[in-house]
């Protein structure tokens, strides 16, 4: 009986040693684990930098989407006025072209026909004319009746209304009236560049008939590129001209570009009850192409603030840390992890509510990313 009581007192004495034990390696792992060291060639291979608190530029906006466009005046799409085949289309897609620079040719018979029609109706007109003129000689002085001066009269001015209806539409086809009444006439039709730009669609091809309804080619001039955004109702009545938006192309750059809002729309579409805002852009920016999506911030307020960079705040839950240098030695860097309350908080940057805590000092602003996956120190 006396050594079964020695043995379970000696077993108690055991147990109650290594609950000791036990509570004391826990105690030691919580009072360094906001410790972190690395070696100074990881810190130089990881890219890591030092950096301390900064001012920044707080803003809050709109989110809206939209597309890079032009004005109407700067898109130009070009069309025949009477339907041909095309004879010559040396443009591609890209090109860029001047006003005035030929743009395509085709071919008819049916010019051939106008141009005759437009002869045949001038060399009557002067014969008309003359007609006409002596008719009303004679019928001042009552030697002719009044019905052979009207019908002179008639027959003149129904053949001048043609003589010129034919001579602006040749006018229209790029052929010379003077030309034709010359005796130059022509099967060839030429197209002509109405504004400066680059090709963004070609239609046809070689040997292809187009009506006169028809798009050939269009053209685009991106000297005058800006944003057609488009805004929810809701937050339309905070956006203001001259307020500064913030763009990305997300499928082209990471990049984040600026303009201005220069219209803001008067009207909801019924269907999106969207409001359409027209942004401008600095061209030099960017080699931007319409249809472009585009995500954008309008800026509707900003504000001064203390901050960091994004990439030095850690979050562990509900909760912000920085890592602060403590320590520098030869080969060595060594980081405390410091509790920070943070406020808004932009694309880049962070602002800190607490700054007074971290005045002065150092902090990692780069490379964080390896030092959360090496395990603290014990």
């Amino acid at each position: 009986m006396k050594y079964i009581f020695i043995l379970l007192f000696s077993l108690l004495l055991l147990a109650c040693g290594n609950k000791e034990n036990n509570t004391g390696t826990v105690d030691n792992t919580t009072t360094k684990s906001n410790i972190i060291t690395v070696t100074k060639t990881q810190f130089e291979s990881e890219n890591m930098v030092l950096d301390t608190l900064k001012t920044f530029d707080f803003s809050t906006g709109i989110a809206v989407t939209g597309m890079i466009d032009v004005p109407p005046k700067n898109k130009s799409s070009i069309s025949t006025f009477v339907g041909g085949y095309i004879s010559n289309t040396p443009l591609l897609i890209g090109d860029q072209v001047k006003k005035g620079q030929l743009l395509v040719s085709l071919k008819n018979p049916e010019y051939v026909e106008i141009q005759q029609n437009y002869l045949e109706v001038a060399e009557q007109l002067n014969y008309l004319k003359a007609e006409f003129d002596r008719q009303k000689t004679l019928f001042d002085e009552e030697i002719t009746s009044e019905k052979n001066y009207l019908k002179a009269q008639s027959t003149y001015k129904s053949s001048l209304a043609t003589y010129n209806g034919l001579k602006k539409k040749l006018q229209m086809m790029n052929i010379s009236p003077t030309a034709v009444e010359q005796g130059r006439i022509t099967s060839t039709i030429n197209l002509y560049a109405p504004i400066n730009g680059n090709v963004t669609k070609v239609n046809v091809s070689n040997g292809a008939y187009v009506a006169p309804n028809d798009v050939i080619l269009e053209i685009v001039d991106i000297d005058h590129i800006h944003l057609e955004l488009s805004a929810f109702e809701k937050d339309i009545m905070r956006i203001k001209k001259g307020q500064k938006i913030r763009f990305k192309i997300p499928e082209a750059s990471e990049k984040t570009f600026e303009a201005d809002v220069h219209l803001v729309g008067t009207t909801i579409d019924e269907t999106t009850r969207r409001v359409k805002v027209h942004g401008h852009v600095n061209k030099d920016l960017a080699n931007f192409i319409v249809g472009m999506f585009v995500e954008a911030n309008i800026i509707t307020n900003s504000k001064k603030g203390i901050g960091l960079p994004n990439d030095a705040i850690i979050e562990e839950g509900k909760s912000k840390y920085v890592l602060v240098l403590d320590q520098a030695t030869t080969d060595n860097y060594q980081f405390k992890k410091l509790k920070v309350s943070i406020g808004q908080q932009d694309e880049n940057v962070t602002e800190i509510l607490n700054p007074e805590t971290l005045q002065n000092k150092q902090m990692l602003v780069n490379g964080i990313g390896m030092l959360l996956e090496t395990p603290t120190e014990e």
